[in-house]
């Protein structure tokens, strides 16, 4: 065969690759972003019961000094009163507007008082609560003295009997208290102080996690027991929900279509028992991610910009916004082939399309995980330096495929020379990820497509780096991939996914330091011989 058949052959063979690979990108992204039809929960002509609402802006938290805009309590009332009949608030202090508004937006309150092991701040919390009550008869429905203030350790239980006693003796409302419902179990001296009892029924959350498919079933289950166990007391599902976003925690994957199977599930179950609930909750907060990790600021049935996320009615889609990231990782794959340029074989021809297309996902995931999680601009910086890692990474895989000449050899001999620095610093990354999951994970997110390139592409094409640096991050990776596994249980497809890249990425390590090894006696057999 003549070299100019054979290079025909080549490009005919790069071109199907890059098509096939155009094709999946498609795919994966039409994926990402197909609808789910289920029935819908609202309606122009049904309302229903109960949303919990904090005012705070996207860029606001409670944990710093903020300021609540009558302006925007105002707009999100009147959006909520399209949908339901009241709104659950969990503190008094910044708030002083709602009562007003929702009064004006013909919405009942279910009015809470944050309780604290702060006494001074409660106290304050406490007559505002009251004195809000008394002002407001027609609007406030009832009233919540603490939110998991027993959860939390916040307060005894005997203090707490005795607050709830005396908001009851000083207001006209019914009087209760809101927590998870395993500590309404732990202290039942609770419930005589109380009017009803108000539990918190989250599937994600509990200490063993329930899928999607059994999480109503579990609901139910719980809300039957204590309809039983607390007789005749009314049963109040305070809070119930579930996440759109965020790591996996069992079983228990959030995603927006999860989102809606929940929601509208519960509430057609919920309406047809007759049960009273309030869902949680209203909008996306986004400060939440502090304490909770990246899930706890979305359980919003809309966003922090108040678009609805369709949760409650109409199509659901787990990404309605695609087009961006397609464009994204479209336009990575294609700087990754103008960098690799022509293949250097028949077998590397698809070589390149695969590593350009994988590029361009797993670079476009990363920063979506960036979005949805980033806080700061030091969580930012995070983020790019491992895109930036990735980057090398993937130009060092392309051009290893490629047929290389002028700037693309002298670029592909710089990126040999560092290539040990290079994947010193991606180990040293996957360790530090590894740890923080085998001894903090709970609110952790498992990003093993931001280390799938490197395992590959330094599992192919090993490089030469310090040893026992190499042998250390690989130990470090494959001691801790079964135990992660083994805290997230198999049923966890993000740890499960995790754990695989976590044992591609060691025997990358893995090689790369037999190959520093085997150049070390090659070069000592040689200084032999010379001898």
């Amino acid at each position: 065969m003549t070299a100019s058949a054979s290079t025909k052959n080549i490009l005919a063979v790069y071109a199907v690759a890059l098509l096939l690979a155009a094709a999946a990108l498609w795919f994966f992204w039409a994926q990402q972003a197909r609808s789910a039809l289920l029935p819908d929960s609202a309606s122009n002509t049904h309302k229903l019961q109960c949303a919990s609402y904090s005012p705070f802006d996207k860029d606001q938290s409670p944990l710093v000094p903020f300021t609540i805009s009558a302006q925007r309590v105002d707009a999100d009332l009147a959006l909520l009163a399209k949908y339901f009949s009241c709104v659950r608030t969990y503190s008094m202090t910044g708030f002083e507007a709602v009562p007003p508004l929702a009064q004006k937006h013909g919405l009942k309150l279910m009015l809470g008082a944050w309780v604290s092991a702060d006494p001074v701040s409660t106290h304050a919390e406490i007559e505002q609560l009251i004195a809000a009550a008394n002002r407001y008869p027609d609007v406030v429905q009832s009233v919540v003295v603490g939110n998991e203030a027993l959860l939390r350790k916040d307060i005894s239980a005997t203090r707490l009997a005795e607050l709830i006693t005396e908001v009851k003796a000083r207001v006209q409302q019914p009087v209760t208290y809101a927590d998870v419902w395993e500590f309404w179990l732990k202290h039942p001296q609770i419930a005589p102080a109380v009017d009803f009892i108000t539990i918190h029924l989250l599937p994600y959350w509990e200490d063993k996690p329930t899928g999607i498919d059994g999480a109503i079933e579990h609901v139910a289950d719980v809300r039957e027991q204590f309809g039983r166990l607390f007789a005749p007391k009314d049963i109040f599902i305070g809070e119930t929900g579930w996440p759109s976003a965020g790591r996996q925690r069992e079983t228990a994957i959030p995603s927006r279509i999860n989102q809606a199977r929940f929601t509208r599930g519960f509430i057609a179950l919920a309406e047809h028992s007759g049960w009273s609930y309030n869902l949680i909750e209203a909008f996306d907060q986004p400060w939440k991610r502090q304490n909770e990790g990246a899930v706890g600021g979305y359980w919003g049935l809309f966003d922090a910009d108040r678009q609805d996320k369709q949760i409650l009615a109409g199509p659901v889609s787990n990404l309605p916004r695609w087009q961006p990231w397609a464009l994204i990782s479209g336009a990575l794959a294609l700087a990754a082939l103008v960098v690799a340029g022509r293949p250097r074989s028949l077998l590397t021809a698809p070589l390149i399309a695969l590593l350009a297309l994988l590029g361009g996902v797993c670079i476009a995931l990363w920063l979506q995980l960036g979005v949805q999680d980033n806080r700061n601009y030091w969580e930012w910086a995070w983020t790019l330096l491992l895109v930036a890692l990735n980057a090398l990474v993937i130009a060092r895989g392309v051009l290893a495929c490629a047929a290389r000449s002028g700037w693309r050899q002298s670029l592909f001999l710089s990126l040999e020379r560092r290539g040990g620095a290079l994947l010193v610093a991606i180990g040293f990354v996957a360790a530090a990820m590894m740890l923080q999951l085998v001894f903090d994970a709970r609110y952790r997110e498992f990003p093993s497509y931001i280390l799938l390139l490197p395992a590959i592409v330094y599992g192919c094409w090993p490089t030469r780096a310090p040893r026992r640096e190499l042998q250390l991050l690989a130990a470090i990776m494959a001691a801790g991939a079964p135990l992660v596994l083994w805290q997230e249980k198999f049923t966890n497809t993000q740890a499960l996914g995790w754990t695989l890249v976590a044992i591609a990425l060691t025997f990358s390590l893995w090689r790369s330091s037999r190959t520093m090894r085997s150049a070390a006696i090659s070069s000592a057999n040689t200084a032999n011989v010379t001898v």
